[in-house]
């Protein structure tokens, strides 16, 4: 068994569309993680170059003059300034679970990259659906990237939102035998009590989160953004007009595999770390009483199946690279 370890779950006000910020940003957090004994450190939703909040409250059309700078100010995988953040991870010896808007030349996707303490990239994953109104600016992931990887803080995975509302897509992360999971959020302050919005706020994500946590036996670590006058300034400056949202939005937390909070949580408005213990070995406990894909489990009945195809764009000389194959799992 793993002895057990320190993660952290970041609770921040991201560098709203500015990437040298962003990444400076970043790597001073994995410093801070570092220095206080932290092997896994989990950022939220679209932490680079900040989750586009002015979405849900402005067209398309009228939002068309933050496209360049959105798209400027994402990352593309294996750019220098991804390479920052690997050096990163490998100085202070933790594994970073990243939430970014990652570039794929002139298309965005909704992704996480899981760093290695080692410096090196495990998986970079996209969100397999955008939410709503987020598929104005991003395009879809595919079957590849719901997958659950060894790694030494236990097998790790990671959603983004609301893919943890999806039952199929949870049950596909629960047959690989989940460990540690990483749920990236944006900020969860637009469901205040009372708004038409309720599902987008704290009360139904949190449970969510905690939910994935009992429901698959496994560690969750939920990061979420904060809103500050700071992003309302820089969505204002570039629409020539004030665009409401909620402030705060933060509520981070760590769930045990029971569904336990397992810290306290931070001030919706504060910045910080939520930490917590990681103990591998309390997940047989948890899951002696319902194990999802083992003794609780009824293939004969139910059974997902997973498409693991990675359905990417091939490059011309690579067209028979993507055919289809399916996988079928218990759930």
């Amino acid at each position: 068994m793993k002895p057990p370890f320190l993660a952290a779950a970041v609770q921040a006000v991201p560098a709203f569309l500015d990437l040298d910020a962003a990444i400076a940003k970043t790597v001073a957090l994995i410093e801070q993680a570092g220095a206080r004994g932290v092997r896994l450190l989990a950022f939220p939703e679209a932490w680079i170059p900040g989750y586009p909040f002015w979405i849900w409250s402005v067209s398309p059309l009228e939002a068309i003059s933050l496209s360049r700078l959105y798209h400027e100010a994402s990352v593309a995988a294996g750019s220098k300034p991804l390479a920052r953040i690997c050096e990163a991870a490998r100085c202070n010896g933790v594994h970073v679970v990243l939430g970014l808007s990652e570039r794929d030349h002139s298309s965005l996707y909704l992704g996480q990259t899981i760093i290695g303490a080692d410096g090196c990239i495990i998986a970079q994953r996209r969100k397999l659906r955008p939410t709503h109104v987020e598929r104005t600016v991003f395009g879809d992931g595919d079957g590849s990237d719901l997958a659950v990887h060894d790694t030494p803080v236990g097998r790790l995975g990671a959603l983004n939102c609301w893919e943890h509302l999806q039952p199929l897509v949870r049950a596909a992360m629960f047959a690989q035998h989940e460990e540690v999971h990483i749920a990236g959020w944006p900020s969860l302050a637009a469901g205040a009590s009372g708004s038409p919005a309720y599902a987008l706020g704290r009360q139904v994500n949190l449970a969510a989160s905690q939910v994935y946590a009992a429901e698959g036996g496994c560690y969750v670590l939920a990061a979420t953004q904060v809103v500050d006058e700071s992003v309302l300034r820089v969505q204002a400056q570039h629409l020539g007009r004030d665009v409401p949202f909620p402030l705060g939005g933060g509520c981070s937390m760590i769930y045990g595999p029971d569904g336990r909070a397992l810290a306290d949580f931070l001030p919706e408005d504060a910045e910080g770390l939520v930490v917590a213990e990681i103990d591998l070995g309390t997940i047989a406990f948890a899951k002696a009483l319902a194990d999802p894909v083992g003794h609780y489990a009824r293939p004969d009945a139910l059974r997902l199946i997973h498409d693991r195809t990675r359905w990417r764009a091939p490059p011309p000389d690579d067209a028979d690279s993507h055919a289809p194959g399916a996988k079928e799992l218990s759930a």
